[in-house]
């Protein structure tokens, strides 16, 4: 069936042009029709590209043609000017509000802060920070992400206002207030004749009894119900039965890599685990002094229940069982000889991970922590040894994004989460210490990117207000990538550990790295210079602290 284009036209007005709808049948004839006979005939053209949104419509007519089809021609132009109107707003509108979503927009992004309060001293003409909604929302603007000038603005508040101010750790009495079951199963004296602090408890279950049965760590993951199932076989044979009572050995750790992550941890645990004096707990990374046993097991699930010490002490258990072989056996009992075996943790969140604190903690003045972890890792064991490996906060950070984004992954999205963490860190400093806005839980969850895991030395001047300097080794990533075999040789001798032969040494030494970045993160390249020039800015003074307190001028990663 055809029809004219005039009919097409007409038809746009609805009811105005009887004569269109009476030949738009299928008796239609351009014989017969009045405006399609002769030379009133029309003809069109359609471009011949593909079309995507709109149709392109070129229509040629002679003069001729009646001011009704010059009329409704030119609605029907109308209309289409309305619907590509349309169209430009829906695209716009869809626009706005990814952009709203990825904070690029002039739209403010609420991040309430729980343990802050907003300032309304703030006047609105004065530095660039003042003009911000002050804690209460966070406006970032493309253009003012990329001006480097004024991020540098940012910078220099937050370096005015660091202090580096000693902390006042809690005597022992308050400890136990906090946390009375743990001090009731860890004893306050181990095993003499046991490098690693062990100790005897009692076991009051029988044969037929599972003592893993309640272990939150076999019943949240899958992958460690393989571990358990092995050791509920074993159990009973490595109880200890004296006087008709059966006790079981328990363990912690002798030494702890605490920190940092994407600094090479697991690296380092990788090859320390292949020597013949060290053993691990069953899971590399427990998290349990700063997460499970405040019940956290992802922080964006929530809170969970707590994991008891008891359920931390079964993940040492097959290297208790081995150091029990060893301070059981005939000749070890004859010359006295005690076990040089020892016990390693490497949880990487355990040097700065304190958010859960303001949970479950009384609140100290000015937002402090009144606890940190190592307070009480002191208590229980005030000779443990300490592992941090560190590398450039600069590259540590952009490591950490490439490893923990999800997606949209690239050095400008990277690049805009860095100036959105600055603004809210400095957001916190203009009214807080140091030291609460590092350890600030709401803060940290709202900063895109981790910034304040980069402060080393806020965390290590905090870990040597209860520890000794000797019984803390700190390395460097930069130099472990150069020299595995003196970085090595380094940890060795910290741990005091057992000489070893060629081939235990190559084996240790020359096995290829791990964790190393993933392909598809490396194809994305580097960060802009620009990011990298503002972060060096951001971290230079915390270096400078870090270098004056190591006496070692290369944590001041002017090289890199």
């Amino acid at each position: 069936m055809r029809h004219c284009i005039n009919c097409c036209i007409h038809l746009l007005p609805n009811d105005l042009h009887r004569q269109c709808f009476r030949c738009r049948g299928p008796n239609h004839s351009n014989q017969k029709c009045p405006l399609c006979k002769g030379e009133n005939r029309v003809s069109s053209y359609r471009d011949s590209k593909q079309m995507k949104l709109l149709a392109v419509l070129e229509v040629r007519t002679e003069h001729s043609e009646s001011w009704n089809g010059l009329f409704c021609l030119k609605k029907g132009k109308l209309c289409s000017l309305i619907f590509g109107l349309v169209i430009m707003t829906l695209v716009m509108a869809s626009y706005v509000l990814t952009g709203a979503k990825h904070g690029l927009l002039l739209l403010p992004s609420p991040f309430h802060y729980g343990a802050f309060t907003s300032n309304p001293s703030l006047m609105d003409n004065e530095s660039l920070s003042d003009i911000k909604d002050y804690y209460q929302s966070s406006k970032i603007n493309v253009s003012y992400v990329k001006d480097y000038p004024s991020i540098k603005l940012i910078i220099d508040t937050i370096a005015s206002k660091i202090e580096f101010i000693t902390r006042q750790h809690p005597d022992l009495e308050e400890l136990r207030k906090q946390e009375p079951h743990m001090f009731s199963v860890i004893p306050n004296k181990f095993l003499p004749n046991s490098k690693n602090p062990c100790w005897y408890e009692e076991y009051r279950g029988n044969t037929t009894t599972d003592p893993y049965t309640t272990n939150s760590y076999a019943l949240y993951s899958k992958r460690f119900r393989t571990i358990f199932d092995y050791l509920r076989k074993v159990f009973w044979n490595h109880l200890y039965h004296y006087k008709d009572k059966h006790y079981r050995l328990r363990c912690l750790p002798h030494f702890y890599i605490i920190g940092q992550p994407k600094c090479g941890t697991t690296d380092l645990y990788d090859r320390l685990r292949l020597h013949p004096d060290v053993r691990f707990s069953a899971i590399k990374e427990p998290h349990w002094w700063t997460r499970k046993r405040f019940g956290i097991i992802r922080l964006r699930d929530g809170f969970h229940d707590r994991y008891p010490v008891e359920d931390y002490l079964d993940l040492f258990d097959l290297a208790a069982h081995q150091i029990q072989g060893v301070l059981q056996s005939q000749a070890a009992k004859e010359s006295g000889k005690s076990s040089r075996i020892v016990i390693g943790e490497a949880s990487a969140s355990t040097m700065w991970d304190n958010n859960a604190w303001i949970f479950f903690y009384d609140n100290s003045t000015n937002g402090e922590p009144p606890f940190l972890i190592q307070d009480f890792i002191h208590a229980f064991q005030p000779n443990a040894k300490l592992i941090i490996m560190l590398r450039d906060p600069v590259e540590r950070l952009y490591s950490d994004y490439l490893y923990f984004a999800s997606a949209n992954k690239s050095a400008e999205d990277f690049h805009e989460k860095v100036a959105e963490s600055l603004q809210l860190f400095e957001n916190c400093l203009l009214d807080y210490s140091l030291r609460a806005c590092v350890y600030n839980n709401t803060l940290n969850n709202a900063m895109p990117v981790r910034l304040q895991v980069g402060l080393y030395v806020v965390y290590l001047l905090d870990w040597l207000t209860v520890f000794d300097k000797d019984q803390i080794l700190v390395l460097r990533l930069e130099d472990h990538a150069s020299n595995v075999k003196y970085t090595m040789h380094m940890v060795f001798q910290f741990l005091d550990l057992g000489p070893l032969s060629e081939k235990q040494e190559a084996l240790i030494t020359k096995s290829p790295a791990s964790n190393t970045r993933r392909p598809e993160d490396r194809s994305l390249g580097p960060m802009l210079p620009t990011t990298k020039a503002i972060l060096r800015d951001f971290y230079r003074p915390f270096n400078t602290k870090l270098a004056q307190v190591l006496l070692d001028d290369a944590f001041l990663w002017k090289r890199t």
